[in-house]
């Protein structure tokens, strides 16, 4: 495997678990791209065959380390709480009797963001357990507690847009994160 830099790993990590991200012109892409890790793709870069197994390598926490324990610790808290977070994302896009909402009831806006921040209460402990002993999931929390900030300071977006590093965004990510580093696939997932 291709010596990176700490950096370009973390570039590699962002990409896997975005998708895609915007083209710069800096030593970071060049490099992954130069490896056949990342490929340009009009103006953002993308990740390939080659660097999502690279990635997968790295991001896999060693098998009976400390790290892996405290990860399927926090893995197996955040389950429980995934679904709680599925049923509030839903609640916020749809009413009852499956009524898109368009948001001009704020009585139940804020019933399902008071749901949000009890969740997010309920789940901060577990991010941040989990950053203090392994180093990549350190802002985590501070980043859901931004996105969760910005919602209840009305930028609706911030819960669920793919656009911003909205709760929604942030969530998946964190998610996907702990998949990775304990090497499980989310088809095998038992909540």
């Amino acid at each position: 495997m291709t010596e990176l830099s700490d950096d370009s790993h973390a570039l590699l990590h962002e990409l896997r678990l975005r998708g895609m991200v915007p083209a710069v012109d800096a030593p970071g892409p060049e490099t992954l791209c130069r490896a056949g890790l990342a490929a340009r793709k009009g103006k953002f870069l993308v990740l390939t065959s080659a660097g999502r197994e690279a990635h997968a390598h790295w991001a896999r926490l060693t098998p009976g380390s400390a790290e892996e324990t405290v990860a399927r610790r926090a893995y197996d808290q955040f389950l429980p709480l995934n679904a709680e977070f599925l049923q509030v994302s839903t609640d916020w896009q749809v009413r009852p009797g499956n009524v898109p909402n368009d948001h001009r009831d704020t009585e139940y806006d804020w019933g399902v963001l008071d749901r949000l921040a009890g969740l997010d209460e309920r789940g901060g402990p577990v991010a941040r357990r989990l950053g203090k002993e392994v180093e990549r999931f350190a802002d985590y929390r501070s980043r859901l507690r931004d996105a969760l900030r910005r919602v209840q300071d009305g930028e609706h977006d911030w819960f669920l847009s793919p656009k911003c590093d909205s709760y929604h965004t942030v969530w998946m990510q964190l998610h996907e994160d702990l998949l990775l580093a304990l090497g499980l696939a989310r088809a095998g997932e038992r909540a």
